[in-house]
């Protein structure tokens, strides 16, 4: 069985970085596209980014919000997907998810985690 653990949150201030982590188990990162996904309070689910399962495929996918200052990566070795965050704001304050999908684009995760919570505050 996939299980995912989310790790990495906290409190940060504005225009500061965060790097989440996501250990994945019962799988190898190759066998499914893997992201993020993120909740917010009175907010809907919103993709926030999504790469290949391929080792050969280094294709990337971002939401329009965070394009630019999130960057998503993954260290097969660790069996681990991460997902660095720049210059945050107090829009991107959410619980973050990992999560597999059954492609990049869908809004439909099939495994997610427990979530970690990103809170961006002065």
């Amino acid at each position: 069985q996939v299980h995912l653990v989310e790790s990495g949150g906290g409190l940060v201030q504005p225009g500061g970085s965060l790097r989440l982590s996501c250990k994945v188990s019962g799988t190898t990162l190759d066998k499914y596209p893997l992201g993020w996904f993120r909740q917010a309070p009175e907010k809907e689910r919103e993709g926030v980014s999504c790469v290949s399962g391929s080792s050969s495929d280094l294709t990337t996918y971002y939401g329009d919000s965070v394009k630019g200052r999130f960057t998503i990566s993954r260290d097969y070795a660790k069996n681990t997907l991460y997902l660095q965050m720049n210059n945050l704001k107090p829009d991107d304050m959410a619980v973050y998810y990992c999560s597999t999908y059954t492609h990049c684009g869908s809004d439909h995760p099939v495994y997610w985690g427990q979530g970690t919570q990103v809170t961006v505050s002065a």
